[in-house]
């Protein structure tokens, strides 16, 4: 005879083998899907500015301002095991000091059951568009891309780049007005 104990335990290991099952098929239904979608992205205004960096240094480097218009459909992305989308936009250039370089200089969350069609107009960076040093004034190869992440109730937390990007070029001449 088993004790109230043992029989509890194995009751309790059934349930959660039962549990992690039920999680994998789950996870399976939606394992290969693709989340991939279109985003246009268009800049209005492009600036570049030469100012102190007091986070850092304190010396000059060039920080660019743009205004944007951003418009994606992302409701197919949602289904049953999606809990919400982590959107980001990132610039991506190029300066004779560095190869690469990624600045994210905007971000939305979307929850299920919220509007997923973008249109937005005229939109101001949420965070600064610093370089680190002065590669950004007459930059002509500047990208501009909408990536997110799927955050899913189960299952892998794929990052997808949206289908689309916009390419502007910064003016050669700092400017002095305020932004």
């Amino acid at each position: 005879m088993h004790s109230a104990f043992t029989r509890s335990h194995a009751l309790a290991a059934y349930t959660v083998s039962v549990l992690a099952g039920l999680t994998f098929v789950c996870f399976a239904t939606t394992a290969f899907r693709d989340y991939s979608a279109n985003a246009t992205i268009d800049t209005v205004t492009v600036l570049v500015r030469n100012v102190p960096d007091y986070s850092a240094s304190r010396e000059k480097n060039d920080m660019g301002f743009m205004i944007f218009d951003l418009k994606a459909d992302l409701r197919p992305l949602f289904n049953w095991n999606v809990k919400q989308l982590f959107l980001y936009l990132t610039a991506e250039y190029q300066t004779p000091n560095n190869k690469l370089n990624q600045v994210v200089i905007w971000d939305k969350i979307i929850q299920r059951g919220e509007n997923a069609v973008l249109d937005h107009k005229n939109i101001r960076p949420k965070y600064y568009f610093w370089d680190d040093g002065n590669g950004l004034k007459g930059n002509k190869n500047v990208t501009l891309t909408l990536s997110w992440n799927v955050i899913p109730n189960a299952g892998h937390l794929p990052n997808v780049v949206a289908t689309g990007s916009h390419r502007f070029s910064f003016p050669d001449e700092y400017t002095t007005s305020k932004m």
